[in-house]
């Protein structure tokens, strides 16, 4: 089966919403995946931070074909080892006591959500995000999302969510009003265009927090499970949250998200206040399981945040030779954002879809960088092969 036949056979069936490449994808093997016509691409898009541990990760596989031949779903209402397994270990390596499991980071930011309004209480269900977040695709996230063009064509959406600017304490606090319940944020906001919170906005949030008696939600469906170095971001942030959102990297490919919270603020959640179907499904929690042990043994992290600096380096570099094109490099470890220039962002698209027809994966990220989140596998060898592509690509451009 050529590319051609299956995305002529895929275009009649399917419901137009995703602008996709004109390409099938067969197999993946750790950084590089195969189109139906046979051609090799070097990923540094990873199922958009997903595929970790890169793709086919032969511990994750056999993991995944040993549950299946014993147990594949039996619901909610029963316990099962897999998911206590894996909450134990999110537990022992976080600051929570408690977990809810689900099957995306849109559904563990629902939770969040509800939960927060439930803790808060009676008149408290106002959230806070900011400018430039991005949380999920159900109305109620689309709602605390903080880009408009994702609200476009779905108001009226839920009420009781406010976008504070970007890096304004004063302005935020002045949006804090008794129906807030809760401050919502990314530590790095991914599709915001790779946009780090600094350390002491972030406290500053932590400690308005405090002062009003409010929680700090942070979703880390993107930069958790190691992406940044750390196995959660907040770890090298110096701030803790109180709820935390988990998923993508988590499953390594297979759909499975995370709310992770204190004792004290999970016992507003009763039976029957919220729940999920295939949430923590044997197979997927199986999948997490190897995907924690891989990320926690010695060494692991950080050589992630050791080839962070190392993609930077190669990236500034890169914005030296082109200041025509890029301006700077933000992130941290392994999802670095190569800025682009006016210029440069108005030729955006076609740098990616040149990369594209070479044989690299990358994406544009808040119309305003290039976005390099690799397997946290990837090699130097392979980060000098993408570095080598982009350039290629700019000199064109030029």
């Amino acid at each position: 089966m050529s590319n051609q036949s299956l995305i002529e056979r895929s275009q009649k069936v399917f419901i137009n919403t995703y602008g996709r490449y004109p390409v099938a994808m067969v197999h993946g093997k750790g950084c590089r995946l195969t189109d139906a016509d046979g051609r090799e691409y070097l990923d540094f898009v990873s199922g958009i931070a997903v595929c970790s541990l890169g793709h086919c990760h032969p511990g994750v596989s056999e993991a995944i074909c040993a549950q299946a031949q014993k147990l594949v779903h039996v619901s909610n209402l029963y316990h099962t080892e897999p998911q206590t397994k894996l909450a134990e270990l999110l537990v022992a390596n976080s600051f929570a006591d408690r977990v809810f499991m689900c099957n995306s980071g849109a559904e563990a930011n629902e939770a969040a959500i509800k939960l927060a309004r439930k803790h808060g209480g009676e008149g408290r269900y106002e959230i806070i995000s900011l400018e430039g977040s991005f949380h999920g695709r159900t109305l109620a996230t689309v709602a605390a999302t903080g880009q408009a063009k994702f609200h476009k064509g779905f108001e009226p959406l839920p009420a009781g969510f406010n976008h504070a600017p970007f890096g304004d304490l004063a302005a935020l606090e002045k949006m804090i009003t008794p129906q807030t319940c809760a401050i919502l944020c990314e530590p790095l906001q991914g599709e915001g265009g790779v946009r780090p919170l600094a350390g002491e906005y972030l406290a500053g949030i932590r400690a308005l927090c405090d002062k009003h008696g409010l929680l700090l939600i942070f979703d880390e469906v993107q930069v958790g499970m190691g992406r940044t170095g750390t196995l959660f971001a907040y770890e090298q942030m110096g701030v803790t949250p109180d709820i935390m959102t988990l998923a993508k990297a988590l499953g390594n490919g297979l759909p499975i998200g995370a709310l992770l919270t204190t004792e004290t603020i999970a016992a507003s959640f009763a039976p029957g206040d919220h729940a999920s179907t295939f949430g923590g499904n044997p197979i997927g929690c199986a999948a997490a399981m190897v995907v924690m042990e891989t990320m926690l043994a010695d060494g692991f992290l950080a050589e992630v945040k050791a080839k962070g600096d190392y993609l930077a380096e190669r990236l500034r570099r890169l914005a030296g030779k082109y200041p025509r094109f890029a301006t700077t490099v933000r992130g941290l470890g392994l999802i670095q954002g190569l800025v682009l220039t006016e210029e440069g962002v108005r030729h955006g698209g076609d740098l990616v879809m040149s990369l594209f027809r070479k044989g690299l994966l990358l994406n544009f990220a808040g119309n305003i960088a290039l976005r390099c989140i690799p397997p946290l596998v990837v090699s130097r060898a392979e980060i000098d092969e993408m570095i080598g592509l982009v350039d290629q690509a700019f000199s064109e451009l030029a």
